[in-house]
């Protein structure tokens, strides 16, 4: 649990390139819009993961999360000849679908686009104490993340929990670059205030169990 922690907090991820990929999304839409079932099921797996992981954390009810990945696929599949291989990847252009599915929903709620941090998996091997205390940490972390501005939180959710890159969730946010990495200086500024007080829990947790990882 640590390490990710310290990753939200800390400095972004680098921009990842999506020019190598621009001739396999591309031959990979134009499977789809002319219906080719390998090109569907290809689309399928590489993105309902992603559209179920979104969908859940934002929306909090599986049902719901279910409906959502549903017509998300449904309007991928009307959309696909709109897809434009060298703005975005395809898991991005898809995720701004659900996204966009999601933030409709919320909106007849009453609420604003958030998503829920996932909780890290703990070591099962761990004392009940230490099992605790990263619940305890987890928690804190998670209600930290909960009490930032939509937007920020948003930004949070695509670029830590869903690990894209920050051109891929611009993209997804329909922003710019810049105005992404703006939300999440802001948002990652927020929680380091927040949780300034748990730091040293933290840095020590991964000096005694973590020191090895990188």
């Amino acid at each position: 649990m640590i390490r990710p922690v310290l990753r939200l907090v800390g400095a972004a991820p680098p921009l990842q390139g999506a020019n190598e990929r621009i001739t396999a999304d591309r031959t990979l839409a134009a499977g789809v819009a002319r219906g080719d079932r390998e090109a569907v099921a290809a689309l399928t797996a590489r993105c309902v993961p992603l559209v179920h992981g979104l969908a859940r954390r934002l929306l909090r009810d599986p049902v719901e999360a279910e409906d959502v990945a549903q017509e998300t696929f449904v309007k991928v599949w009307r959309k696909i000849a709109q897809y434009e291989p060298g703005r975005a990847r395809l898991e991005s252009w898809v995720a701004r679908i659900a996204l966009n599915l999601c933030h409709d929903r919320l909106r007849k709620r009453g609420e604003v686009l958030l998503g829920e941090a996932a909780p890290e998996p703990q070591d099962p091997h761990a004392g009940a104490d230490a099992a605790l205390a990263a619940s305890d940490m987890a928690s804190r972390v998670r209600a930290a993340v909960a009490a930032l501005p939509a937007r920020q939180r948003a930004a949070l959710e695509l670029c830590h929990f869903q690990d894209m890159s920050n051109i891929d969730a611009a993209h997804a946010l329909d922003i710019s670059v810049e105005a992404l990495e703006s939300l999440l200086s802001r948002g990652r500024r927020r929680l380091k205030a927040a949780l300034a007080d748990e730091r040293e829990d933290l840095l020590a947790g991964l000096a005694d169990g973590h020191g090895g990882e990188q």
